[in-house]
């Protein structure tokens, strides 16, 4: 087995400031196609996307930035103009919303906001890999009614999660630090017992931990 896909996963990072080119219809498709691999208890297929491409894109930014400021919600002139500055020049938007069934309770909501995060984090893969830079963000009026409405997300059949942008990285992002994952995994030996870090239980002598 090719180590390669795993070196994608390991340098992905969060690209916020990107321009045309976006993906082609090509690569857009296997982008939304990696999200249908995400993991589903029940194969509901929860997750729903609306795309939002070219001059779109700013008209939804006055729109969430109009919407935020009308459910009572002030923004600041700094974070007015970082908003704009952020989508100037993004070629593809991709709103986010969990489907929320509430005739089949069968499946817990926060199980099906769970299969739609995975399917978020399946498309960000993607783009890394076909070489774009993406971001996914709650901001743009996330939490906001009248955006989510003009979506087609409303409530109470849509809860919406955020979104994805996608296109060229601006600047080629500098490598991320990421932490030791040492630091957030326990080991649990039996029942009963106290879970002991994975990086404490190796350090042990052979034995301790039996």
């Amino acid at each position: 087995m090719s180590v390669a896909p795993l070196n994608y996963l390991l340098s992905r990072c969060s690209v916020k400031y990107v321009q045309a080119p976006g993906p082609t219809d090509e690569h857009l498709a296997l982008i939304l196609q990696a999200a249908m691999s995400a993991p589903d208890h029940g194969r509901e297929r929860p997750w729903r996307f609306a795309l939002i491409r070219g001059a779109a894109v700013m008209h939804l930014a006055e729109l969430a930035l109009a919407a935020t400021e009308r459910a009572g919600r002030p923004i600041t002139a700094a974070k007015e103009a970082s908003t704009r500055a952020w989508l100037e020049k993004v070629p593809l938007l991709i709103a986010v919303a969990c489907h929320l069934d509430s005739v089949s309770t069968r499946i817990p909501e926060h199980e099906r906001m769970l299969a739609v995060g995975a399917s978020v984090t399946n498309m960000l893969n993607a783009a890394h890999m076909l070489g774009y830079g993406a971001y996914w963000s709650t901001g743009l009026g996330t939490y906001v009614d009248e955006v989510n409405d003009a979506l087609g997300f409303e409530k109470p059949g849509y809860r919406c999660m955020g979104h994805v942008s996608i296109g060229t990285p601006i600047q080629t992002p500098a490598p991320v630090k990421r932490p030791d994952y040492q630091a957030f995994v326990s080991e649990w030996t039996g029942v009963g017992e106290q879970a002991i870090p994975a990086h404490a239980a190796a350090s042990m002598p052979a034995g301790l931990t039996d």
